[in-house]
């Protein structure tokens, strides 16, 4: 039987890398910065480019009105922003958009597809690093084709940790995010680090260069692909309060146990973020 979803797959892998060598050829020249939400919540000219790139070559490739997309530049001009059963691209275009305008190496190309709800596979492009790291349900995961796994850590004091403080820069929630990096830090843990990107952040849980990413307030195209690439890796994906990861949630701890993840997450101090999929209920 012949795989629907291979073409799809391999097609994300070629337009992962065309997007990355846009991103990085902008990089050499000075970049125009605007801002979304807040002042620290950036976008540039590139991130809007590179996903009319990736949405325009997949529309091209698969046809118009077959797939649906979520995109993050989209979604912020007011495209809405719903998982329905119909096959679905999530596309992060630059994950690392700060990294990006600060020359900071870690910038991701994240895609990611559903089908009927259900992830099928996510594709991320380190693309300053020119990494690859992919991953289908049920067929593993890879980074530049050389399969990759978890750590074997079960011991959380032996273990590094990755978050991220994301854009909200309100006090109440600031206080709550480093009161719980503070906790972890005293368990005590190995270490806890950041690269600014969540695609990035989960690649490196993919690989067992750290054992745990969680944080509050992330996107479903933040996390979408590299959901499918931890889960392949041999992972676990969990809500903050320990109940089944859910996507549109914007909240999440990836680990490479869950004897590590329920570890974490009994030091979480949770906090609210509005779901993605808020208005989902009018377009079932």
């Amino acid at each position: 039987m012949e795989d629907p979803w291979q073409k799809a797959y391999d097609f994300a892998v070629t337009v992962a890398r065309k997007a990355g060598e846009v991103i990085r050829k902008a990089g050499e020249s000075e970049i125009k910065v605007s801002t979304k939400s807040s002042t620290v919540d950036l976008v540039t000219k590139t991130d809007e480019r590179v996903e009319k790139i990736i949405i325009g070559s997949l529309k091209e490739e698969f046809g118009e009105g077959t797939h649906c997309f979520i995109g993050e530049e989209s979604v912020a001009k007011g495209e809405p922003c719903i998982l329905t059963h119909k096959p679905t691209w999530i596309i992060d275009p630059v994950d690392g958009t700060t990294n990006f305008v600060h020359g900071f190496p870690f910038v991701a190309v994240s895609i990611a597809f559903a089908v009927n709800k259900q992830l099928e596979f996510g594709v991320i492009y380190s693309c300053l690093e020119d990494k690859m790291y992919k991953a289908r349900n049920g067929k593993g995961a890879y980074c530049d084709d050389e399969l990759i796994q978890v750590s074997d850590v079960k011991d959380i004091n032996k273990s590094i940790i990755i978050s991220e403080h994301g854009t909200d820069r309100s006090p109440e929630k600031v206080k709550k995010i480093f009161s719980t990096m503070q906790k972890i830090l005293c368990i005590p843990v190995h270490g806890l680090r950041g690269s600014g990107t969540a695609a990035t952040n989960m690649c490196l849980v993919a690989t067992g260069a750290v054992e745990a990413f969680f944080e509050i307030g992330i996107h479903c195209w933040d996390i979408a692909a590299g959901a499918v690439i931890v889960k392949e890796a041999g992972g676990v994906l969990l809500d903050v309060d320990g109940g089944p990861f859910d996507l549109m949630s914007r909240r999440m701890v990836s680990a490479n146990n869950e004897v590590i993840a329920r570890r974490i997450i009994k030091e979480i101090e949770i906090f609210s973020a509005e779901r993605d999929d808020k208005e989902s209920s009018d377009f079932e």
